[in-house]
């Protein structure tokens, strides 16, 4: 209905698995490095997960068009099938010839070895492949380790890909399976898109269906993320609603009210509905932020307090609150970087670190009456640590905490802002640019990119949560020689951001370590063990995928 009046040449967002479509994020690829990694002289069984929508399947295809020649492969779409079933199902798809009366699992089982045996002297690789292994009973899946008992001295005869959702790693952690389990030679969890990948992920849709035109805004690809949790299906489905709602309304462009207005009919009320603090434009974005922030629940050895009663209080008191950071935005966002602003004023009435970093401590809903000499020391005294940032915008707005900014002015002397927002404003390439809402002083006002690039040098303080020992004691680093409980706690988190299940770990075993840098790769975090960064991104209760300053 709508390629006609955007000059198409086909619908680019349906959800059919079209090849010619094909987009591989860095996520993909990597999963896809890891399948063909398992698939070595020596492999067994590989093991791919991600939610419902990810593009396992799409990974899963990616590597049957890489396979080489000398591969026969049998791809199974169904696996809710008996064991004497998925013999008969692997026989037919290696297109071997058996009797359909009368067929037993030795009969079956036999002819399937005789056919890998024949493949292997004819120097044939045979692979296996299940989509949604997740539904593989136990007796199928210890069916499938007896076939990959068929081995040379240097190579398994079968080897077998197991796609599924994050229940299947759970399906695998049954004591009864531990055999299979430990022939699993690689495994990846292919996690959603993030940000840039999904804006990457639409340009490319559109550029296979000729498009000549950018259709959606930048706001409306933020929102087209948070709604979709990065997942691409979801993501075509809420493409698909926007541009046929643009074309109702007779717009050229996607802006963030048509993709809400799409999100209902596309994902269903309960999967559109924002957080109310969105509502007003994201105008109330901070205030909701630091109350997720504020409410992260204590905990000891690993184990969550129970803090329901101060988390009923303290909702009681957010929309009194949240009324006023809204008029006092309101009223900031009319105060904007102009050659009439009388800058040396601003910096000179901002010199104090103090009075900036209390601040700080009302962003996170604090009233601290203690002299602030001490900024740090106070912090402790309130469950909280400092963590002094040196680096770049782009990586302290990924941790997502307030901040108090360390700027230097021409004569090479400090001043200090506290980070409040970031908004849309003015005209760019995009047609929206971004500037920073920041409080000096007692006044608040907003500074562009290069105003910041000027006077910032990179350092700036965060307040953070961080998580505690058995002796009450706050932890900033989780390694392999830290205590059972913290390192669950980490399985735990990791598994709560990457949404998968968590197991029950006695180490920082190899497949946690693989989910930790999996995790730091995704935040651009360079380390072997969970430092200061990576615990600040797990215990922010904020979604990762929704920034709590846009």
């Amino acid at each position: 209905m709508y390629t006609g009046y955007f000059g198409l040449k086909e619908i680019p967002f349906s959800i059919a698995p079209n090849p010619h479509y094909l987009f591989m994020s860095v996520r993909h690829r990597e999963a896809l490095a890891h399948l063909t990694y398992g698939l070595g002289e020596t492999g067994g069984f590989v093991l791919l997960t991600g939610e419902v929508g990810t593009g396992k399947t799409t990974v899963s295809r990616c590597l049957l068009d890489q396979l080489p020649e000398n591969t026969q492969a049998a791809f199974i779409l169904n696996p809710t099938l008996s064991s004497q079933e998925l013999l008969a199902t692997i026989c037919d798809e290696l297109k071997i010839r058996y009797r359909k009366t009368g067929a037993t699992l030795k009969t079956l089982t036999d002819k399937i070895q005789e056919k890998l045996l024949k493949n292997h002297q004819a120097g044939l690789n045979t692979i296996l492949i299940i989509d949604e292994a997740q539904h593989l009973q136990a007796e199928v899946l210890e069916q499938l380790r007896l076939l990959t008992n068929l081995e040379t001295h240097t190579k398994k005869l079968l080897q077998v890909i197991l796609i599924g959702q994050p229940e299947l790693q759970q399906l695998l952690q049954r004591r009864d399976l531990r055999q299979l389990a430990q022939r699993i030679t690689a495994r990846y969890h292919l996690l959603p898109l993030n940000r840039e990948e999904v804006a990457q992920y639409i340009q490319h849709r559109l550029a296979i269906a000729e498009c000549q035109q950018p259709l959606f805004n930048r706001r409306a690809i933020t929102t087209i993320h948070q709604l979709s949790k990065g997942i691409p299906r979801l993501i075509n489905l809420l493409c698909d609603r926007a541009l046929l709602g643009a074309y109702g309304e007779n717009k050229q462009v996607v802006d963030k009210k048509l993709v809400l207005g799409a999100s209902v009919e596309a994902l269903g009320a309960e999967l559109s509905r924002q957080p109310w603090w969105q509502k007003s434009g994201g105008k109330l974005a901070l205030a909701a932020g630091l109350l997720a922030l504020t409410l992260t629940l204590g905990f000891v050895a690993g184990n969550y307090q129970d803090n329901a009663l101060a988390q009923q209080q303290e909702s009681s008191l957010l929309a009194d609150e949240a009324n006023k950071a809204l008029q006092t935005t309101e009223a900031a966002e009319q105060t904007r970087t102009s050659p009439e602003t009388n800058w040396p004023l601003v910096i000179d009435s901002s010199r104090s670190l103090p009075l900036a970093v209390r601040h700080l401590f009302s962003l996170w809903r604090l009233q601290v009456e203690d002299e602030l000499s001490e900024p740090c020391q106070v912090a402790s005294s309130y469950e909280l640590s400092c963590y002094w940032f040196k680096g770049t915008l782009p990586a302290l707005l990924k941790l997502n905490y307030p901040a108090v900014f360390k700027f230097i002015d021409t004569n090479g002397v400090a001043f200090y802002g506290t980070l409040l927002g970031i908004s849309q404003s003015g005209a760019s390439t995009d047609g929206e640019r971004e500037s920073y809402r920041f409080q000096f002083n007692h006044q608040q006002l907003e500074i562009d990119k290069a105003w910041l690039d000027r006077y910032w040098q990179g350092g700036a303080v965060i307040f953070w949560q961080p998580p505690k020992n058995a002796f009450f004691e706050a932890v900033t680093s989780i390694g392999e020689q830290s205590p059972v409980e913290l390192i669950q706690w980490l399985e735990n988190k990791l598994s709560e951001k990457q949404q998968r299940p968590a197991r029950e770990v006695q180490a920082l075993d190899a497949m946690l370590k693989n989910q930790l840098r999996q995790f730091q790769r995704q935040y651009g975090i360079d380390s072997s063990e969970a430092r200061e960064q990576t615990l600040m991104l797990l215990t922010n209760t904020v979604d990762l995928g929704q920034p709590i300053f846009k």
